[in-house]
């Protein structure tokens, strides 16, 4: 029995997904099922309960789980001080983001990252909010970049950064032609959205209501390239966060009318489970995410 079975066993278990615990460990799902079984026969019990409705420990199964990861927790714990000892910054880093910080303000970093460490390989997930707290607490991935964090007793939260929410339309549209509106004047208004569920949406939703504004949800989209789209399309206007807008200010396909209520911010941070230890290429990884607050 080998250290790497246990975690492929733990990997399944996480995940509940043959496919996913696959894909973690660089195998086939025909090696999953293999080293699964090995471990059964080594210990002479069964470990799971092979349904198709459902994924099930068996008793013994949740015993191996609970020493498996304290083993695995030790061995990461000393092949980081090793690496920590040697001054080695490598592996691999397995990330999940949102999809408008994966697209917009991770790439800067993730380009300075990799020209300070080569040997690091970062592999990124592009995911919808809720699935990047399911990849961080099933261990599917190292580290969470997400907007509104949430607290989970779980979870680590690391804040980035406030980034500025702001409204952009069509250029023809009466509201380019001004320097700044009231947000009384989107009353009665048609909207480009969010997906209702989206923090942002939900976000943006507190802050009309909070001043009393009314609009038409005309459409609803679960990422913000479609609604830059259709704002373009002059569909609608929308709220969105800075960052997303640079490439479509540049071209005038967009423009961006500043809001006199004040300034409204889009809280971003990196998440990533409690009892995880952080490799050295993690620690540095968070270092320069750490560098934009």
């Amino acid at each position: 029995m080998q250290i790497e079975s246990l975690k492929v066993f733990c990997d399944l278990v996480d995940t509940q997904s043959f496919t996913k615990a696959a894909r973690l460990n660089d195998v086939t799902q025909s090696a999953v099922s293999q080293q699964i079984g090995a471990l059964e026969r080594t210990f002479a019990s069964r470990l799971v309960e092979r349904s198709k409705k459902q994924f099930r420990l068996t008793r013994e199964g949740q015993v191996l789980y609970d020493y498996s990861k304290q083993i695995l927790g030790h061995y990461r714990s000393l092949d980081h001080r090793f690496r920590e000892l040697k001054d080695d910054i490598s592996g691999t880093i397995e990330l999940a983001t949102i999809y408008s910080i994966g697209l917009h303000d991770l790439p800067h970093y993730l380009k300075q990252f990799m020209q300070s460490y080569p040997t690091v390989h970062v592999h990124v997930e592009y995911r919808n909010a809720s699935q990047v707290y399911e990849d961080v607490l099933s261990n599917s991935v190292d580290l969470g970049l997400i907007a509104y964090p949430v607290k989970d007793s779980k979870l680590v939260t690391v804040p980035l950064r406030q980034e500025p929410l702001v409204l952009v339309c069509p250029p023809p549209h009466p509201f380019a032609r001004q320097k700044s509106i009231r947000l009384q004047a989107l009353d009665g208004q048609k909207l480009i959205s969010f997906e209702p569920d989206t923090p942002t949406r939900k976000a943006i939703d507190k802050i009309l209501a909070e001043h009393g504004v009314e609009v038409f949800h005309v459409m609803e989209f679960d990422n913000v390239e479609t609604v830059k789209r259709a704002v373009e399309i002059d569909a609608g206007l929308a709220i969105i966060p800075q960052s997303t807008v640079r490439q479509e200010l540049e071209k005038q396909t967009l423009a961006q009318v500043e809001i006199q209520d004040g300034q409204f911010f889009r809280p971003i941070a990196a998440i990533y489970k409690k009892q995880r230890v952080l490799s050295p290429a993690l620690k540095q990884f968070l270092t320069i995410l750490k560098s934009a607050a």
